[in-house]
């Protein structure tokens, strides 16, 4: 098994290599071990999709303790390197992101997702200068902590309602660039997904670019040509496996059948998968 410094330093490299890192989120153990059987490299966690899964909305609202808890499980269940979606970090100091940086590292993972969302409705992201400060707050702790977490800076500009594509582009890109400053490997701005505007982001941050795999978003390997360093897919499987469970459970209401189970993962994959043989 790796050590975590490692799996840190390889996940690292992953961002700056051949080819695009694919990255897919995951939301319980179970989740994760198919995404390492599948072949993938490194995983994600979804922070909604966690969230979802302990019956709580998306938004922060599930505790610190909880989130990490369940990290930590997704952590010790797979060899693969883990980075970790922590929204706005669990806190609006940099002290409080600080805590959440250590707690997480000691949880095993060699990655951190951070928003510059603020959970205000008027005024849903932060100032810049607050946002930078939390991702000096988590870069200081990694070395503090001497683990060379790769830090994922997103800003959630492009998900507000009625912007201007203009201003909210350059917007985009003034935040991006504050955030590489600050001490970001990676940046993120979901929501963008035209080919020509991705492509302009990759020459204009001038660092690894996360792109959020959605509907419309071009495939891996039109993303690869455009330059993307790494793809996610935040809350979109555990959406998808939702809504797969919904339409069974529609069928086996509406009409008393169950053809979905045809392709069920046998019973026996799925412990031997966890360990049970």
């Amino acid at each position: 098994m790796p050590t975590q410094i490692e799996k840190a330093v390889d996940f690292r490299l992953r961002h700056r290599g051949i080819g695009v890192l694919l990255l897919p989120n995951a939301w319980d153990v179970v989740s994760a071990r198919i995404f390492e059987e599948a072949g993938f490299t490194a995983i994600a966690t979804t922070s909604a999709g966690i969230a979802f899964s302990l019956g709580y909305p998306d938004g922060q609202r599930i505790s610190r303790e909880e989130m990490i808890a369940r990290i930590a499980r997704i952590v010790r269940a797979v060899k693969l390197p883990v980075t970790a979606d922590l929204e706005w970090g669990f806190g609006s100091t940099p002290e409080e992101v600080a805590r959440t940086t250590r707690e997480v590292i000691e949880a095993g993972a060699v990655g951190m997702n951070l928003e510059d969302a603020s959970g205000r409705a008027d005024q849903p992201l932060l100032p810049l200068e607050q946002a930078v400060e939390k991702i000096k707050a988590v870069r200081e702790t990694a070395a503090q902590m001497r683990v060379p977490m790769v830090v994922n800076a997103r800003t959630d500009v492009n998900l507000l309602e009625g912007g201007n594509p203009d201003a909210d582009y350059r917007e985009t890109v003034r935040r991006l660039n504050a955030f590489r400053d600050a001490g970001a490997d990676c940046v993120f701005a979901p929501g963008i997904k035209d080919a020509e505007t991705i492509g302009r982001l990759v020459r204009e941050v001038a660092c690894p670019l996360n792109v959020l795999a959605m509907p419309g978003t071009p495939p891996i390997s039109e993303l690869e040509k455009l330059g993307v360093a790494r793809v996610s897919v935040g809350s979109g499987f555990i959406r998808a496996t939702l809504s797969s469970l919904r339409a069974m459970a529609e069928e086996l209401k509406t009409s008393g059948t169950y053809s979905a189970l045809e392709q069920a993962i046998p019973y026996k994959d799925i412990n031997s998968m966890l360990g049970i043989t």
